[in-house]
């Protein structure tokens, strides 16, 4: 599975063509992807026909949203419902740096058939074993969890991304999916350790390795080869 970051309805057309699996839809991406607008989230949930997962966040300070911040979180939940998207990437932490339960509470609450990936908020938690079992109570919400395994990047984190991965598949609980470094040369050797079912890609698939350009078609095709490849020789 190969999910891809785009900021507009061409860029969502254009990852489609290229082999992308699922989306997520942000803007802002300088200041880490915050939530895009309205009529964004409508022209691409139009134009495209894979799972499209759309960021809620309503700045870029922290993660330990104040009451209201949740305001408007919620309220962008509920807009989003009205377009037909319950897929979201979320996350939140509390002043300790662990999951902050009550407002997930309170956006399943909202929205009761959200599908959430919980964003990389979670490599900023205290532990990240801890904070999984604590995901794990929403595994009927909390879809995946994207993560570098709290390092820097999934290079860094390559060791922390395997326990993970186990854990996930001892649990039966959300899925890991690594994000963060990732690059068509790195992939191959972190999917040998990590073995992951789902990678997460930004910058290095786009021209220059800028968010201002579109995407690479050679790079991409290397990463969806890259993937094709694994998952062939996983099912021999």
């Amino acid at each position: 599975m190969l999910e891809v970051i785009v900021q507009n309805g061409e860029e969502a057309i254009h990852a489609e063509n290229f082999g992308a699996n699922r989306l997520e839809l942000v803007t802002a991406i300088s200041e880490g992807g915050l939530t895009p607008s309205y009529g964004t989230i409508k022209h691409v949930l139009k134009n495209v026909s894979i799972p499209v997962q759309i960021m809620i966040r309503p700045h870029s300070y922290h993660f330990n949203y104040t009451s209201s911040d949740l305001e408007i979180i919620i309220e962008d939940i509920r807009q989003l419902a009205k377009l037909g998207g319950l897929r979201i990437v979320f996350g939140a932490v509390t002043a300790d740096y662990k999951i902050n339960t009550a407002i997930l509470d309170q956006i399943i609450q909202a929205a009761p058939n959200i599908d959430i990936t919980f964003h990389r908020a979670f490599d900023e938690v205290e532990d990240q074993v801890n904070a999984y079992y604590t995901l794990t109570q929403y595994k009927q919400h909390v879809k995946r969890i994207l993560t570098s395994g709290g390092k820097e990047n999934c290079q860094a984190g390559q060791n922390n991304l395997e326990s993970l991965v186990n854990l996930a598949n001892q649990l039966q609980g959300p899925e890991i999916m690594p994000g963060g470094g990732l690059t068509p040369s790195n992939l191959e050797p972190i999917h040998k350790q990590v073995q992951a079912g789902q990678y997460h890609f930004g910058r290095s698939l786009r021209i220059k390795g800028d968010f201002k350009h579109s995407f690479d078609p050679l790079n991409f095709k290397k990463v969806v080869n890259v993937l094709n490849s694994s998952y062939k020789q996983e099912r021999n």
